[in-house]
């Protein structure tokens, strides 16, 4: 993901500037898609809800990053997109996105580029579905440290990840706590052992 970051800086000059509060939706699974959406600053918590109703976090989305690229050309969006705190984001209709890509043929790339790290996204999500809800947690985790360079999820939120319990998720991170595994800071999940996790989400002895 690192070599997505800050790519559309460039074209920030084309998109529509908006501040939104915490806590706010930016768009809407199944709702028409609009255009797609650049975070300059805050986070963006990435929803998908299943056919029963159960929503799952499915990503953070950091600053630099485009979001809500399935939602172009009147595709509907895949998943919903929330705010998470105070953050400025860039919005850029399909005119608009049509307009750069026949100014800046690179623009196009970077679009496609990041559609396909985000359909890559979800295509792990849904394998590891079926996943044991520790080995679920050590894989997300990971993830989460890869992207976002810390985990800032209470366990609350985490549990929306997995979809599982806050209680579940609440036990299994106090006996990674135990082990020496992790450490909680707040409202952040500190890996120690980033050998034992990666062990836990290969499915590896865990014991």
């Amino acid at each position: 993901m690192d070599n997505l970051r800050y790519k559309w800086e460039p074209y920030l000059s084309y998109g529509q500037l908006f501040k939104f509060a915490k806590n706010k939706v930016v768009y809407h699974q199944g709702q028409a898609g609009r255009g797609i959406y650049y975070l300059k600053k805050g986070e963006i918590k990435v929803t998908l809800l299943s056919d029963k109703g159960d929503e799952r976090i499915i990503n953070m989305v950091p600053p630099g990053m485009l979001f809500g690229e399935h939602g172009i050309y009147g595709e509907p969006y895949l998943t919903s997109g929330t705010t998470t705190c105070p953050s400025i984001i860039y919005f850029f209709s399909n005119d608009t996105i049509a307009s750069i890509c026949k100014d800046q043929p690179a623009a196009g790339e970077i679009y496609t580029d990041s559609l396909i790290y985000k359909f890559r996204t979800l295509a792990e999500i849904i394998a590891h579905l079926d996943s044991p809800v520790e080995q679920q947690m050590a894989f997300y985790l990971l993830k989460l440290v890869q992207e976002n360079g810390n985990t800032s999820l209470n366990q609350t939120a985490f549990s929306k990840y997995i979809g599982t319990s806050r209680i579940t998720v609440n036990k299994i991170v106090q006996k990674w706590k135990h082990k020496g595994y992790i450490e909680l800071h707040k409202r952040k999940i500190i890996i120690n052992d980033h050998a034992k996790i990666s062990m836990i989400a290969n499915n590896a002895n865990n014991d």
